[in-house]
């Protein structure tokens, strides 16, 4: 009798542990099913001077678990990443499930005054990695905007570039990320680049629109 107290301890210890295990595999599981939806850009997407749950890729999480899908999202969001960089970044991102792909990058480029055609290679190279990894993820390229004083030929074929790749590549497009944000003072920081808390809310709706019907062909 005298082993009988802790042999039933070790018994009990036992059980308890394969059922935590158990609930573990299972949330893991649930967890896998989960679409996941990468995101893919600057400190826009980072949500510069923001907090992380304020960024709108959160808030995206937010809205489309509202409408019952079940997603989760990876914020990849690297302030000063270029379109360079994101060629980089996403050949390892890929090594990771991608069930859809929103590719926000080119902004810096354009800052920088790099050649509008370089930025768009770099965009196709970036779809081909994907679909080389996850020939059935959706992606949506969205595009950007430079402002007037860069030139007007360079502007323009700035402009132009995302909706060209996103053709040549045969991809969902959305002509501005920052649709409505831009250049309002009430809806960005002291910097007049980067989106606040209402500005951010703003371009989550933005994209929220044309990523749910992709979220709805990945399901």
């Amino acid at each position: 009798m005298i082993h009988l107290f802790p042999r039933s301890s070790l018994f009990f210890a036992l059980i308890t542990g394969l059922v935590l295990g158990l609930a573990s595999v299972i949330t893991v599981q649930a967890q896998d099913q989960a679409t996941r939806v990468v995101f893919l850009g600057d400190s826009i997407t980072a949500g510069y001077g923001l907090k992380k749950s304020e960024a709108y890729p959160a808030i995206i999480q937010k809205l489309a678990k509202a409408d019952g899908h079940d997603i989760k999202v990876i914020n990849a969001g690297l302030s000063g990443d270029t379109t360079s960089g994101g060629v980089r970044r996403i050949a390892v991102l890929a090594k990771q499930p991608i069930d859809l792909l929103v590719i926000a990058l080119g902004g810096n480029d354009g800052l920088r005054g790099i050649p509008a055609k370089v930025s768009g290679e770099n965009l196709a190279s970036i779809i081909d990695i994907v679909r080389k990894k996850h020939p059935k993820a959706q992606i949506l390229l969205t595009g950007m905007q430079m402002p007037e004083n860069m030139g007007k030929n360079y502007t323009e074929s700035f402009r132009k570039v995302f909706g060209e790749v996103a053709a040549q590549k045969n991809v969902t497009t959305l002509p501005f990320l920052l649709e409505g944000v831009a250049a309002d003072k009430n809806l960005n920081l002291p910097d007049g680049i980067h989106p606040n808390v209402k500005g951010q809310a703003i371009v989550a709706a933005h994209v929220y629109k044309a990523v749910l019907p992709l979220l709805k062909k990945v399901e």
